[in-house]
C-alpha cells in the first residue's frame, strides 16, 4: 500500500507514532478548550512554522493538502456573516484549519504501518468482547489512504467534464464519482479476499 508519508525527511519522522498521535489528541483538546481569537491565531502561526521548518517543498505539499478545506471555511464565514457573529466564525475557522493541519502533519511524518500498529495496540483490550483490532486498523488505513485517491479522481472527472462541455460541472459528476468509488471498493475487497482476507 502506498504511504502518504512525505519523502522530505524531518526530525518528526523519527518520533514514535504513538507519541505523535497522543500529542495530536492533546493538542486538539487544547484547541477546543481555548476560545480566544488571538490564541487561535497564535496556534495557526505555530502550525505554519512547523510546516515551514523542514523546507519549502514540505511546506508546499502540506499547504496543497490543506487547500481542500477552503469550501468549509467559506461556508462557515458566510454563515457567521449572515448571523453577524463574525468573531465566533473566525475562531471556528482558525480552529478547524489548525486541527486538520496538525492531523495532516502527523500523517505526513508517520508511516501508515506505524499508525496501524498503534491502533492495533489501543484496540487490543477489545478482543475480550469479540472485536478484532486488525479489522479496525485496516479500515482506518484504507480511509487515510483512499481519501486523497478519491479526491484525485474527482478532480480528473471535473477536468474531463470541462474538456467536453461549456456548462458548469455541478451535480452531474456525482453519479460517475459514486460509480468510481464503488468500483474501487469492489477491487479492494476482491484483492483482500484473494490474499486470504482477515
Amino acid at each position: 500500500m502506498i504511504s502518504l508519508t512525505s519523502p522530505v525527511e524531518t526530525a518528526a519522522h523519527r518520533w514514535p507514532a504513538g507519541a505523535k498521535l497522543g500529542f495530536l489528541c492533546g493538542a486538539t483538546v487544547v484547541l477546543f478548550a481555548v476560545q480566544g481569537m488571538l490564541l487561535q491565531a497564535v496556534f495557526l502561526f505555530v502550525l505554519l512554522g512547523l510546516y515551514a521548518a523542514p523546507g519549502r517543498q514540505f511546506l508546499r505539499v502540506g499547504m496543497q493538502r490543506l487547500w481542500v478545506l477552503w469550501p468549509f471555511v467559506g461556508l462557515i464565514a458566510v454563515w457567521h456573516l449572515i448571523t453577524w457573529d463574525i468573531a465566533v466564525g473566525v475562531v471556528i475557522g482558525l480552529r478547524m484549519i489548525t486541527a486538520v493541519g496538525l492531523a495532516n502533519l502527523v500523517t505526513m511524518t508517520t508511516r501508515l504501518e506505524d499508525m496501524m500498529n498503534v491502533v492495533r495496540w489501543l484496540c487490543a483490550p477489545l478482543t475480550w468482547v469479540g472485536v478484532k483490532p486488525e479489522r479496525i486498523a485496516l479500515a482506518m488505513a484504507l480511509v487515510i489512504r483512499f481519501t486523497p485517491v478519491l479526491s484525485g479522481k474527482g478532480k480528473m472527472l471535473t477536468l474531463a467534464w470541462r474538456a467536453r462541455s461549456a456548462k458548469r460541472v455541478g451535480w452531474r459528476i456525482v453519479l460517475p464519482f459514486a460509480v468510481l468509488a464503488i468500483d474501487d471498493a469492489e477491487q479492494i475487497a476482491e484483492a483482500l479476499r484473494a490474499r486470504g482476507g482477515l
